[in-house]
């Protein structure tokens, strides 16, 4: 680029190349023709020009509802509005009938917690009674029959080598009797109590009918049995009558 060199105080300035010299812009018939614009005259004309109204919105809206009642909606097969405002709630129970009510139902669950535990006493008391009554439910028979065994012991007891021999019929019979009948105590849970000699007293068993000093037993110890005992399912029917060694 080819330009013309300008001295000034500091820096020489070259003016840059348009492609044209000076002397063509100024009337040269090749030169394109320029004209300096005008700047007092305005781009546009302002007689057709119109300010904007800035107090009128551009564009109008519907008049809105009043704020307080809700928008009207229209929907074409509806006769009833888009929603409808909820149930206004009912007043509040009083706390006086609440009271009332919690008072109530605690009353009613303490009398049905009573109820249930007594059934459920009553329920065991029967089964209890039930056992008792399969147990026990004989033992007035039981004691009635002890002195039938009773009076067989003794007749035995009271028979010799004599008797025996004169009556053995009489007597095996007689044994046999007895057998049967401690058979049929047995089926019912019923034991005979026969101390041996020599065995410590039990006062929950035995009856101290006299005491004694005898040589060869400790003192407290049974030392004759006067009469048998029985039990009933573990419950003492009568008990043995025993005489007992004392110290001498």
């Amino acid at each position: 680029m080819n330009g013309k060199k300008k001295e000034t105080g500091a820096d020489e300035w070259e003016a840059p190349d348009f492609g044209f010299s000076m002397d063509e812009a100024a009337g040269g018939s090749d030169a394109p023709a320029f004209e300096t614009p005008d700047f007092d005259k305005p781009a546009f004309d302002t007689a057709d020009f119109e300010a904007p109204d800035f107090d009128k919105p551009a564009f109008e809206t519907p008049d809105a509802p009043p704020p307080n009642d809700p928008p009207a909606f229209e929907a074409a097969g509806f006769d009833t509005p888009a929603f409808e405002p909820a149930p206004e709630a009912g007043p509040a129970p009083a706390s006086e009938e609440v009271a009332t009510l919690i008072a109530e139902r605690d009353e009613l669950r303490d009398k049905l917690m009573r109820a249930l535990a007594e059934a459920e006493n009553v329920r065991r008391r029967a089964e209890r009674d039930r056992k008792d009554a399969e147990a026990y439910g004989g033992t007035k028979l039981a004691r009635d029959l002890l002195s039938v065994h009773d009076n067989m012991a003794r007749a035995l007891a009271a028979a010799d080598e004599t008797a025996r021999a004169a009556a053995a019929s009489l007597i095996e019979g007689i044994e046999l009797t007895q057998r049967e009948l401690l058979s049929a105590f047995a089926k019912h849970k019923i034991e005979p109590v026969e101390p041996a000699p020599g065995e410590k007293f039990d006062p929950n068993l035995h009856q101290a009918m006299f005491e004694a000093p005898v040589p060869g037993f400790e003192p407290g110890t049974v030392i004759e049995v006067m009469q048998s005992g029985f039990t009933i399912s573990g419950r003492l029917l009568r008990p043995a009558l025993v005489g007992v060694a004392k110290a001498g």
